[in-house]
């Protein structure tokens, strides 16, 4: 299928070749068929779609994407559709502005859709719903009923943060400690503000706070409040520190006045303490932090004429370049990134890498530091390299390939770790992280749990997920019912009873009582059964031949080139218009949930299938099968685009 700006190919999926048959001989006594009849009927299956199940956060994103194409409509008359998406996704995620923009979008890469022509645009639509919910004021949901519980959360980064609004919104009282004078964590001092505009940040961080969350910043646990502090004042304990620490290059040389890690570099910007960089740079990484760290330097530029009131001691010293730039002259920074691997196997995200090489950052794959080279006066001046090919993560220096590249400044963004000195020891697990069991439970503890960087370092939507998911362990903790596993696809799922209970479609009560089969009861959901937290459906269980070509809405962005880049702070991301939302909800195939496209009522040859009466529809409750005319022939399986419908035993 072409992907790019020429006519599509004709599609040409169909779910059986010429001479294939899905009644394979061996395969027969299996199918249970009598002459023209099975014993199986119609059983609707819900799986959870591919992108839910890379979702870190475990967003029900199928969920809103079927809300946003207006397949399901909000529950309260007057409701807008965005209102509506804004509560399922706090139902996972209380960031969905800043995640749509700096999410890499794994479930983007899940997204059954690619099979078909391209994946949906996950990410557009999270970050216009979530700009919409700030543009329109709309609040957190109300806390739930006081537990008379107290929690300390630790770290007010996305995980202590997400923490904060879950306990909260389970009844519990939440403390949270904040080292730094603001709270965000890595999304505000670990990626600048053309990446995550402050105002957004501000407004999804203000809105957790806003649940009645106690805040206590500038408070670094271990130093102004002891491990057992917390112990004896709060019921449980969340760890959510993140990684402070960046790692160094295990070069010889590394350790010069001026070699520092990117994690320092970022933060100090963020804070407002660099307003300017040295003229030659090199950055050793590969990732989408290194790449942060060199458009930061390319737009800070090199101050070469100081004013007066810019110098060390000026009262204006520590204003960042947004501040500054008007009265100091800079030159352009040249700035090299280097990455172990090709440039097309680099972590750092497709887009970013684009706009970094349009910005005139020199990439350079496949490249290894050897040492830095340092002068007397213990500077370093450049560092020798070389090239390399990777054995997995291994890199193997290739002979003969020897260089060295000049530089005034040299910065590590090859991963981070956790600062666990200072009062912290004792949570150590090893590799300066915090050890954990299958429930985030902290390893050889009573009632502490962790989650986010401290853990692992990865995504700032995996700490998000981390914290939904220990959050939910505590409160079965503090109810005395401590959990030892969690479901093994561990996400926000789509519930059924949940769904009919909010339309006020709720079964009858159940009498207990002896009954063979449940056709004419009330009480029970009929041919339904919940695989969700234990399967994800594959491409191959949908039919794909029902999608058209549908190319995707992207979202645009302001490009900046390498001339206009010094000074240029504004964000690059150009958001969705809602048509462009709701189009990209259209694109949704809904993979392993009825998305109400009457294939199996029109296909049916006995007219056994037909619809649920208007008023007792729901999602996931469209359709419903008269036993006594089904004869088993799985034409509705075969035909159903999503994957909902599975043949099972049936009288």
């Amino acid at each position: 299928m072409d992907r790019g700006n020429g006519a599509p190919e004709q599609q040409t999926f169909r779910r059986f070749k010429t001479g294939e048959s899905m009644w394979d001989w061996p395969d027969l006594s299996q199918k249970i068929f009598q002459a023209d009849r099975s014993y199986k009927c119609p059983t609707y299956v819900h799986r959870t779609p591919p992108c839910q199940g890379s979702c870190p956060s475990g967003h029900d994103i199928r969920g809103w994407l079927a809300i946003a194409r207006g397949q399901d409509k909000p529950p309260v008359a007057g409701m807008p559709w965005q209102e509506y998406a804004f509560q399922r996704m706090m139902e996972a995620n209380p960031f969905p502005s800043v995640m749509g923009r700096v999410c890499p979008a794994p479930c983007e890469d899940g997204c059954n859709r690619n099979e078909v022509d391209d994946y949906v645009g996950i990410n557009g639509v999270e970050q216009y719903v979530g700009d919409w919910a700030i543009e329109h004021g709309l609040k957190a949901p109300a806390p739930g009923p006081d537990t008379g519980k107290k929690v300390a959360v630790i770290g007010g980064g996305p995980g202590g943060l997400s923490a904060a609004y879950f306990l909260r919104r389970s009844g519990h009282a939440v403390t949270l400690f904040e080292a730094n004078d603001q709270l965000g964590g890595m999304m505000r001092y670990g990626i600048p503000g053309y990446r995550t505009p402050r105002d957004k940040l501000a407004a999804e961080i203000g809105r957790i706070v806003d649940l009645g969350i106690e805040v206590r910043l500038k408070t670094k646990v271990g130093l102004d409040v002891s491990i057992e502090d917390l112990e004896a004042g709060f019921d449980a304990i969340f760890w959510a520190i993140g990684a402070q620490k960046g790692r160094g290059l295990p070069v010889p040389g590394w350790g010069a006045e001026n070699c520092l890690s990117g994690v320092e570099f970022l933060d100090a910007f963020n804070r407002g303490w660099v307003f300017s960089t040295a003229k030659r740079i090199v950055v050793i990484g590969g990732g989408d932090t290194s790449i942060d760290v060199a458009s930061v330097a390319r737009r800070l530029g090199h101050i070469t004429q100081h004013a007066w009131h810019d110098i060390s001691g000026a009262p204006t010293l520590g204003h960042t370049a947004h501040d500054v730039a008007g009265t100091i002259r800079r030159e352009g920074v040249q700035a090299v990134l280097t990455s172990l691997f090709p440039l097309d196997q680099m972590t750092a995200a497709i887009r970013e890498r684009e706009d970094a090489l349009r910005e005139g950052i020199d990439i350079r794959g496949g490249v290894m530091p050897l040492e830095i080279v340092v002068d007397a006066a213990g500077r370093a001046t450049a560092i020798k390299m070389c090239q390399c090919t990777m054995k997995g993560t291994t890199p193997i220096p290739v002979a003969g390939t020897e260089l060295e590249v000049a530089c005034d400044m040299v910065i590590s963004a090859i991963g981070q770790m956790a600062d666990l000195a200072e009062g912290l020891e004792r949570l150590d697990g090893g590799k300066n992280a915090i050890a954990i069991d299958a429930v985030y439970k902290v390893k050889g503890t009573d009632k502490h749990f962790a989650g986010g960087d401290v853990v692992r370092p990865n995504l700032l939507t995996t700490a998000i997920g981390h914290a939904r998911i220990a959050s939910e362990t505590i409160t079965y903790f503090l109810a005395g019912c401590p959990q030892d596993k969690r479901p093994k696809v561990d996400v926000h799922r789509f519930d059924l009873p949940e769904e009919l209970h909010a339309r006020g479609l709720d079964p009858q009560p159940y009498d207990h009582g002896p009954v063979r089969g449940t056709c004419d009861g009330e009480f029970a959901l009929h041919n339904y059964e919940d695989r969700s937290a234990t399967q994800v459906i594959p491409h191959t269980a949908l039919f794909k031949g029902h999608f058209p070509y549908s190319p995707r809405n992207k979202r645009s962005e302001r490009h900046v080139d390498a001339d206009a880049v010094m000074g240029d702070f504004e964000e690059r991301i150009v958001a969705f218009t809602e048509a462009q939302a709701k189009a990209e909800g259209e694109r949704c195939m809904s993979c392993g949930l009825c998305f109400e496209c009457d294939a199996c009522l029109i296909f049916c040859p006995q007219k056994a299938i037909d619809r649920v009466p208007k008023k007792e529809r729901a999602i996931g409750r469209y359709v419903t099968t008269d036993y006594k005319k089904c004869v088993g022939c799985h034409i509705c399986q075969d035909v159903c685009p999503t994957g909902y419908i599975q043949m099972g035993l049936g009288e």
